[in-house]
């Protein structure tokens, strides 16, 4: 399986490491760290040196009961930094929901669209089908951030998360785009119970449609501290947890904070992927 992008040709036969680079000053685990264009910079060139195969810049908060960034503020924190990331030689993939935002973001080579509304904004399936090669990842959220843990959804979430999500595949191929540049994301903590976030992962494979990568969310979420009692800072080794689970279960993509940390813990589920096959060609 390959994940087709802009200049990218995202070879997902081991998983890859998406590093998460919020130019925020309010993201729930590290707003203001990274909110100006040299410290984010600074962060990029640090997590592709850890590992990360695939930087995700974005410019706005998404966390439970954000408002919205004005379209002007997110272009002024993004494009700075989505300008000189293009030249650090791997897929840079772009954390937004504006068409405005993804229109001018690919106008400067960015990779790939990351929209946790999967394109259901006016004019966003436009811009990404008029493009012809980026690459975009389709979200599962209900409601919309400002709401939608005062409101999560009840009972079970597979079957509506798999609907919800071939729905939108379906619309988007209607327009052109080819499957072979679409990934799928669940939507770990967008509008879902505790109860429900687990589930998913349990059952991941079942809740998004076969044939297209699957990118998975856990870094630092609010579910992680709710099942280990840790504060958003110290969720690390939960979070990696996470990640190896969720590429356990067939993630091709995980998105992470801690980038060093997953590469190591991949390498060991990796070493045991490669022992079992060469265990099972000795007594085939």
């Amino acid at each position: 399986m390959h994940w087709h992008t802009t200049r990218f040709r995202i070879d997902l036969q081991r998983p890859r490491i998406m590093g998460i680079v919020n130019v925020t000053p309010d993201s729930f685990s590290d707003g203001g760290q990274h909110g100006q264009t040299r410290s984010a910079l600074a962060h990029c060139e640090r997590l592709i040196g850890e590992g990360a195969d695939i930087l995700d810049i974005g410019g706005e908060s998404t966390r439970p009961g954000s408002l919205p960034v004005p379209l002007e503020e997110e272009l002024a924190r993004v494009l700075p930094v989505v300008r000189a990331a293009v030249a650090l030689g791997v897929p840079v993939s772009v954390d937004t929901f504006k068409p405005q935002v993804m229109q001018a973001v690919l106008d400067l080579g960015a990779d790939i669209v990351n929209d946790i509304w999967a394109l259901r904004l006016d004019g966003a399936k436009d811009v990404v089908a008029e493009h012809g090669s980026c690459g975009v990842c389709l979200m599962h959220m209900h409601r919309e951030p400002l709401s939608m843990q005062a409101s999560p959804m009840e009972g079970g979430v597979v079957t509506p998360v798999r609907a919800f999500l071939a729905a939108q595949v379906e619309a988007l191929q209607a327009r052109g785009v080819a499957p072979r540049r679409i990934a799928l994301d669940p939507g770990i903590g967008f509008g879902k119970t505790v109860a429900q976030n687990f589930s998913l992962l349990g059952r991941q494979a079942a809740a998004v449609p076969p044939g297209y990568p699957i990118l998975a969310g856990w870094s630092r979420k609010s579910s992680l501290g709710a099942v280990t009692g840790r504060a958003v800072e110290d969720r690390r080794v939960p979070s990696v947890v996470a990640a190896v689970l969720a590429v356990d279960r067939g993630a091709r993509i995980v998105r992470v904070h801690d980038v060093a940390d997953t590469v190591a813990a991949l390498a060991v589920w990796q070493a045991m992927q490669d022992a079992s096959t060469e265990q099972r060609g000795d007594f085939a």
